[in-house]
């Protein structure tokens, strides 16, 4: 018991002291995923509205793929993305493996089936009445668009913050291609596993902690927009 108590005592001293090692693995959790979650949007909702509102030859199989990456492992993903940014892979001339940016890749990797799948499902189960209505007023494609993206705006936000607690929360792609390095590319997540191993039981809660706290605001984030959208 005593373990634990002072465990969590020396966690909240990092915390509140500012220690430099427990904020740099934060702030790089929360730079990655932003930029990671902002072009998984910009790529993922043209996609999923395409393949939620549109009726084209090759759809279902479409919807099947991206399906199927949403629920493949992580593990999988990063060895895939390790075999292309490797010295010797397709992309190893750019330099990507061990750095941010290949932290950022592997996020966004992660975060594009989800914004594609779910958008997808969110267009294709919108309310009849609307779909008719939007479809009558004859719009121009991108009037249409923009119509469609507003009558679903909260749904289309519970899918983003969705997308974005899984990367926050993902440590396979992390560890694999980012290398976990200190001060550079360790985020919360690979921190609080190779802390916990070393037995720097103290860090690994503050971190732990401060996981917890961006999983809560983010789900009560999808339950206010759920409400909202009502």
């Amino acid at each position: 018991m005593d373990f634990l108590l002072n465990g969590f005592l020396e966690a909240f001293r990092l915390l509140f002291s500012g220690d430099e090692e427990t904020y740099s693995a934060i702030r790089a959790t929360l730079y990655t995923s932003s930029v990671s979650i902002f072009f998984a949007i910009l790529v993922g909702f043209p996609l999923g509205f395409t393949l939620g509102f549109y009726d084209f030859k090759g759809r279902r199989i479409l919807r099947l793929l991206s399906d199927t990456a949403l629920a493949m492992p992580t593990v999988a993903i990063g060895l895939i993305l390790y075999a292309f940014i490797t010295r010797n892979g397709p992309f190893g001339e750019f330099g990507l493996l061990f750095t941010l940016k290949a932290v950022m890749l592997g996020q966004f990797v992660l975060a594009l089936p989800i914004i594609i799948s779910l958008s997808a499902s969110v267009v294709e189960n919108m309310d009849k009445k609307h779909y008719l209505t939007i479809l009558n007023l004859r719009l121009s494609p991108p009037r249409l668009v923009g119509c469609v993206l507003y009558e679903l705006r909260y749904a289309l936000m519970v899918v983003v913050a969705t997308a974005y607690g899984r990367i926050v929360a993902e440590v396979g792609v992390a560890m694999m291609i980012g290398g976990n390095i200190k001060y550079f590319t360790r985020t919360i997540t690979t921190a609080v596993s190779l802390e916990t191993n070393k037995g720097e039981f103290a860090m690994g809660i503050a971190l732990a902690l401060v996981l917890i706290f961006i999983a809560f605001a983010v789900n009560l984030a999808i339950h206010a927009l759920k409400r909202l959208d009502r």
